[in-house]
């Protein structure tokens, strides 16, 4: 239940790139009854999501967030010390694609590279990773990069998980800086495993023919062993029984009061969920951007791809002083991040 305190390292830039493919929602009349789809698309808040072509994966999404980040803030290459992957859908299940990365965007031998594997609280975590190396001698600039292609992983036939999952990759640099305090909770409850999981396809159920059967649940939706499986309710009470708790402990140990908070940043899961947790709070909407509207869950990748959509146009959100990332879902696991945005450069959204 540690709470970590990070000084003198800041996130200075932020970009974002999504497919240009878009899944609208009011075109699953085949999986849901026309009559119901406005009132679903109300409830989550998600009226469509960009979906990857069949060749391409997060990494390619990454790369081009990277490229973009990188040319927008003259960044040179060998400046890069280390960079960080973060993904549930990587490019295979061996070799890491860190490495990978590192080659393709021309970064030096010596910059170290590696993959974490975490769903929607992997931006939280990875941001505290990246900022502990920033914090070592030797180490000055961090390239994270978290992206994910759930549309690969979930079955069309799926109206519990289909209506939700979009993709995206985003490029974040954190690099050292004087006179900065970050606040980092990370937790996890592995009791929780099968609430969201793909029980087929890795080493203890690995791929095989039953794996790949479709089978239909008792309220209807059709999936393999290798699709996506989510129980919604049981996500929706954790999210309620940890977030709330665990934004307020943060506040609570840097000191800092709800209405100090300029802005609340949730991984966007949906907005029946994350508005009852502002609800909780008793914190103004207005303090909470949003972007599932027009790219849905993107698990990892939703909180840095909210900063680029919702605030890379002037005025938007400006006051970033005390911002609050709240990252939750499988393993289960969680995370909440207190830190500053106001110097944070942000770049144009970019469709590939």
């Amino acid at each position: 239940m540690a709470i970590i305190k990070y000084k003198n390292v800041k996130i200075s830039a932020i970009s974002a790139c999504v497919p240009k493919n878009i899944n609208r929602n009011a075109d699953l009349g085949y999986l849901i009854p026309e009559e119901e789809i406005e009132k679903i698309i109300n409830t989550i808040g998600i009226r469509e999501k960009r979906f990857a072509d069949d060749d391409v994966c997060s990494s390619d999404l990454c790369f081009k967030a990277a490229e973009k980040l990188l040319g927008d803030n003259n960044v040179e290459r060998d400046s890069i010390d280390a960079l960080i992957f973060l993904s549930q859908t990587p490019d295979y299940h061996q070799p890491a694609t860190a490495p990978n990365l590192q080659h393709r965007l021309g970064l030096s031998e010596s910059t170290l590279a590696f993959d974490v594997n975490l769903a929607c609280s992997g931006y939280v975590y990875g941001l505290s990773i990246a900022y502990s190396f920033a914090s070592q001698e030797g180490i000055n600039k961090v390239l994270f990069l978290t992206g994910e292609t759930m549309s690969k992983t979930i079955s069309p036939k799926d109206k519990v998980a289909f209506p939700l999952f979009g993709d995206a990759g985003t490029a974040t640099l954190i690099e050292k800086a004087e006179n900065e305090v970050s606040y980092f909770s990370l937790n996890s409850d592995g009791s929780g495993a099968n609430v969201l999981i793909m029980p087929y396809g890795g080493y203890r159920n690995p791929s095989n023919v039953e794996g790949f059967k479709e089978q239909k649940d008792k309220d209807g939706n059709i999936r393999t062993g290798e699709h996506l499986k989510m129980e919604g309710m049981d996500v929706f009470n954790f999210g309620i029984r940890v977030v709330p708790r665990d934004i307020k402990r943060i506040l609570n140990f840097s000191e800092k009061l709800i209405d100090d908070v300029d802005l609340v940043i949730y991984h966007q899961a949906n907005k029946f969920m994350t508005d009852f947790f502002t609800k909780k709070l008793k914190l103004s909407t207005d303090k909470t951007p949003y972007s599932l509207e027009r790219f849905g869950n993107t698990s990892s990748a939703s909180i840095p791809l909210t900063i680029v959509s919702e605030m890379f146009e002037e005025g938007n959100y400006s006051k970033r002083n005390n911002v609050i990332m709240a990252g939750f879902g499988a393993g289960l696991s969680w995370g909440t991040a207190l830190l500053d945005l106001s110097k944070c450069k942000i770049s144009e959204l970019i469709e590939y």
